[in-house]
């Protein structure tokens, strides 16, 4: 998820990697401040199949400073997605100066660790620089400037990162496209240009459309169905569909499973991109012990259908959880208290992702 609190996404393969990094057989995935995600392989139901997270902020305090916090970092995640040091604001704060340093370390770190990276995120009508949302560019403007983003950003990390999540929050709850200045002025085709832009600077990486309030059969995900139907069918290189995944405890869709699956049967990739589970504070035994099945759940949800490719926890430790800035009187979201204690939830989690749990 991103820090911008009207938005679920404010605030994590190249393929997973095959590693133990847990007393249990599969590796579990975590975000953290410099915006970073892991993932495991799960060969039992996907070849594809892996968890992950991400890291929180622009700056990179935990992940530099913070032994903690790199030690359960290094030890359980074998894949890293940046929550917000990826995004146009933080890499192009001002008009042909780019900032790439907090990105930079992120990929590096990734890679002397052996973790994959997921990139986050090209097309979103959240956190864009100043120049660019007050600019006034006209629409001839602005497809050159997007194309220029996306050519600049993947081609800088061609072959380090594995998928893209190369539009976000295109929707609104209805189904109708969200109101944008990239839906405004270039309409929805802007969605199939940058993902053959994006294919084009990278065509190793698998390209997706994340969005959240999707995981349930509804009008929302309806309208994304169609729309990939349509891009699939038009030849547009899309690979995968995000399912950010911020429920509430006790609020895991029903129907999560067999949504999942109808983009499945589309050839597509399908993966839990942000995914947390807030609780109303304090906490309760019996609220904790509620989240840990749902994360089991969640990870089963998307494990239980063909082409899952990765679950992705939105944030390492409760610590640096975007959740209580966002939502008021909500926190306890992630698998790690604030001291970096495995809660209920990183066992649920983790048998989420193991077959023989």
């Amino acid at each position: 998820m991103s820090p911008t609190p009207a938005t679920p996404d404010t605030p994590p393969s190249a393929r997973a990697h095959r590693r133990r990094r847990l007393l249990r057989p599969l590796p579990l995935a975590a975000v953290g401040a410099l915006i970073a995600s892991a993932a495991v392989a799960l060969p039992q139901l996907s070849p594809e199949a892996s968890a992950a997270t991400t890291l929180r902020g622009y700056a990179d305090g935990p992940l530099q400073n913070e032994s903690a916090y790199t030690t359960v970092l290094d030890r359980e995640f074998n894949s890293v997605t940046a929550e917000n040091a990826m995004k146009w604001d933080a890499l192009e704060p001002s008009r042909n100066s780019y900032n790439w340093a907090a990105a930079d370390r992120l990929v590096n770190h990734a890679a002397a660790h052996n973790q994959g990276v997921r990139g986050h995120t090209l097309v979103w009508y959240a956190q864009l620089p100043s120049w660019l949302k007050n600019g006034n560019f006209s629409a001839s403007e602005l497809n050159t400037l997007l194309k220029k983003h996306i050519d600049t950003t993947v081609g800088r990390y061609k072959g380090k990162i594995y998928a893209w999540d190369v539009v976000n929050e295109a929707f609104n709850e209805d189904g109708s496209m969200r109101s944008s200045l990239w839906q405004d002025k270039l309409g929805t085709g802007h969605i199939a240009n940058a993902l053959r832009w994006a294919n084009a600077a990278d065509p190793s990486a698998k390209l997706y459309i994340n969005d959240y309030n999707i995981e349930a059969d509804n009008a929302k995900s309806d309208a994304l169905y169609n729309l990939a139907k349509q891009l699939l069918a038009q030849g547009v290189p899309l690979h995968g569909i995000g399912f950010q995944s911020h429920f509430v405890v006790g609020q895991v869709p029903s129907s999560m499973k067999a949504n999942l699956k109808r983009f499945s049967d589309l050839g597509l990739e399908v993966s839990v991109t942000e995914l947390d589970i807030r609780i109303p504070l304090p906490a309760s035994s019996a609220e904790l012990a509620q989240q840990s099945t749902d994360y089991k759940t969640a990870s089963e949800n998307c494990l239980g259908v063909p082409r899952c490719a990765n679950v992705t926890v939105w944030g390492l430790t409760d610590k640096y959880s975007w959740v209580p800035g966002t939502f008021s009187g909500y926190g306890a979201a992630l698998p790690y208290n604030e001291g970096y204690g495995a809660k209920p939830a990183y066992t649920g989690l983790s048998n989420g992702l193991n077959p023989a749990a």
